[in-house]
Formats: C-alpha cells, sequence, structure tokens
C-alpha cells in the first residue's frame, strides 16, 4: 500500500477539503453519491467556475505514478516548437526506472516534438518525457520549474522528484492538485489535442536495404477514451507502489467536469470510479452547494519565465548620467506641471520662467564635458 499523508487542517481550496472523509452539502433533489467508493482520495469539480462539488480526502498525498505527466505536459509543452526535430543521444535515455513504460524512442534517430509528445500522453512514455525534458535544460531543471508551477497554480501538496511520477521516495501529489494539473493543462490548445487522441503512428527504425523509415501504431492507455460520452482526456497512471491514479475530464450540455481518482482498490476500479462520479457529477450539479473550489490559475505565470530581453550595452558612465538627467527632468516637468495647473495667468506666468529655468537647468546638464587623460 502506498504511503499516506494526512491531509492538513486549513487546506488550500476551503477548510473542508482539508478535512477527512467524504465531504458533501446536497440540496433537496441531490442525487446520492455512488456506491462503494474504494479510492483513497478523489475530487469532483466544475471546470470552468472551478466548484468543487464534492471530495474524500482531497488532500491527501500520495504517489501520483504517471498523472504527474500532467504537470510536466502543463510546464515544458509551451515551451518547445511542436515542429522541432531533435536527434535522440544515449544520454538522454540514460538513468531511466527499472519497468518504465516507454513508447520505444531510439538513440540517433530524429524525432519531431510533436511525436514525443504524443509519447508521453499515448503510451505514458519515460523515454519521450526524459527526452524532452533534457531539450528543455535537462532533468534537475525541468523537476525544479515543475515545482515552481505546482506552486503557482496553488498546488502545495506536491512534491516532484522526477518529471515522470516514476516513483520515488517523496514524490507526493493529491486528488486536489491534479485536479489543478489538468485544469491548466487543458487550457492549452495542444495539450488538450494530445490528451484527447486515440492512436496514432509513431516513428521507428529505418529500413537498412531501402533507406526508408518506418512507423508503428501506439494507442492510448486511457480506458475510458472513446468509451465514456463526452470524455476530453487527460491522464491515467499505474504503479506497483502507487496503485492506480486517473484525472478524467467530460464535457455535456456545455458542462466540463474533472473527476481525480486515486489508489483505489484495483486497477479498473479507477476507471469505473471516474465514470461513476463523472455520472454524479452531471446530475448533481446545481443540487448541492459547493465543499470548496480549485485555485484561480488563470493568471498564474509559467514556471521558468523566460529570461527578459537584454538591452544595447551601454557604457556605464553614460548610462548612469542617462538615468540622472531623465529623473532630474522628469521632476522638473512634474513641478512646472504642479505649478500651472489650473490657476490663471499669475499661474502661468510663474509656469513660464519655471520652464525658462528648467531648458536653462537641461542646457548646462548636456553642456560638453572635457575627459581627463588617460590613465
Amino acid at each position: 500500500m502506498p504511503r499516506q499523508e494526512p491531509p492538513p487542517v486549513s487546506a488550500v481550496g476551503g477548510e473542508r477539503l482539508g478535512q477527512p472523509g467524504v465531504q458533501l452539502a446536497p440540496l433537496a433533489g441531490a442525487p446520492a453519491l455512488p456506491a462503494a467508493l474504494t479510492g483513497q482520495s478523489w475530487v469532483v469539480a466544475d471546470a470552468k467556475s472551478g466548484e468543487v462539488l464534492a471530495s474524500s480526502n482531497a488532500h491527501l498525498r500520495l504517489p501520483p505514478a504517471s498523472t504527474l505527466k500532467m504537470l510536466f505536459a502543463d510546464t515544458v509543452l509551451p515551451k518547445l516548437d511542436k515542429n522541432t526535430v531533435h536527434r535522440v543521444t544515449d544520454a538522454e535515455l540514460a538513468g531511466m526506472g527499472h519497468g518504465s513504460s516507454m513508447v520505444g524512442i531510439k538513440e540517433n534517430l530524429d524525432y519531431r516534438v510533436e511525436d514525443l509528445w504524443r509519447g508521453v500522453f499515448l503510451s505514458s512514455g519515460n523515454d519521450a518525457v526524459r527526452v524532452l525534458a533534457h531539450m528543455n535544460g535537462g532533468i534537475a531543471a525541468t523537476v525544479a520549474q515543475m515545482q515552481a508551477r505546482a506552486k503557482a497554480l496553488g498546488a502545495e501538496d506536491t512534491q516532484v522528484v522526477t518529471p515522470d511520477g516514476y516513483d520515488t521516495d517523496g514524490q507526493v501529489s493529491s486528488a486536489y492538485d491534479l485536479t489543478l494539473f489538468a485544469r491548466a493543462g487543458l487550457a492549452n490548445p495542444d495539450f488538450r489535442v494530445y490528451c484527447g487522441t486515440r492512436d496514432a503512428q509513431f516513428p521507428g527504425l529505418v529500413d537498412k536495404a531501402t533507406g526508408q523509415r518506418g512507423s508503428f501504431g501506439i494507442a492510448n492507455t486511457d480506458r475510458l477514451l472513446g468509451k465514456y460520452q463526452g470524455l476530453i482526456g487527460v491522464k491515467n497512471g499505474y504503479t506497483t507502489n502507487a496503485g492506480a491514479t486517473f484525472t478524467g475530464a467530460a464535457e455535456r450540455g456545455g458542462r466540463t467536469l474533472l473527476v481525480t481518482v486515486m489508489h483505489p482498490a484495483g486497477y479498473q476500479q479507477v476507471y469505473d470510479e471516474t465514470a461513476a462520479l463523472l455520472d454524479w457529477g452531471f446530475a448533481a450539479a446545481g443540487k448541492v452547494t459547493p465543499v470548496g473550489r480549485l485555485t484561480d490559475a488563470s493568471g498564474a505565470a509559467a514556471a521558468a519565465p523566460a529570461e527578459p530581453p537584454q538591452a544595447a550595452p551601454v557604457e556605464p558612465s553614460d548610462q548612469s548620467g542617462r538615468a540622472d538627467r531623465a529623473g532630474q527632468e522628469g521632476q522638473q516637468l512634474q513641478a512646472v506641471h504642479a505649478v500651472g495647473g489650473g490657476i490663471g495667468w499669475p499661474g502661468w506666468l510663474a509656469a513660464g520662467l519655471c520652464l525658462s529655468a528648467v531648458a536653462a537647468a537641461v542646457l548646462w546638464i548636456r553642456r560638453p564635458r572635457r575627459s581627463g587623460p588617460a590613465a
């Protein structure tokens, strides 16, 4: 069984979300929750409003498995041009955990970034994650960016150790946080397309006889995709330690719901219970009082903002002189506006005298100066 950390008493998104057990506030006519839910932690939320319709141990910190790839994609996908072609090296494929899920990338072959992302979303390929992470500046840099992105989204239960979600001591998340990652990711059209793709062709090996490169089919391992009405995606995960985890998003009648289920009794239950909670959520919308709210990510900054553009180099003495002169001139002009603001002709006379003084001061500041002898 995965290690559990108790949720905090006071939690992001509302006090009730920090309480143990099921949180529900039904109104008249509200449907009952699905029976026999076994997930140790789950959340049902409205993607648009952010309202949490119901939850159970929303902030319980558990191993996330490959659902953490949602945070990886939300962090890295905007940084890499999907049309970029990259030649994979041995070093980029080294160090993957034993038993990692892989799409089948080979060293010394070229891959488009968009193909690598299909490998991430459809095959949950840790090899694709590692290549993209190296393109993004390396594993350590990507982990740091993911952690910063999680913090920016208000995901305080998440500790990132690896970019792919592979079982590692200390790597945890929560149903609340995974729901945040899905919501933020779905705001990116490319993310939405990748997570909703059912199957695709992936680049294969080069035929030595013909010199032509082949391909092979890959299929999305999300068992609800194409089977649950209105399902958009998003990401599933499974490891021996973490058990099954899944975040699903579905749309009906103009409403989009997000459901995350972590660590139910078995692998298939994560899909069955997600489907049951989605059904319940669509039926319960407007018939329950929200028990919390997802943090608003609309203004959240990217995890690793781009470096600010560098100004053209300026000699330090000249730069400081220009700054000083600009500040002096600005202060003097503000003083003139203050004197002449709507006080009649005496004021304008005073303003004219001030302007003359300003002009003389500016001419004096900008007069040519002799340089001292070279050292």
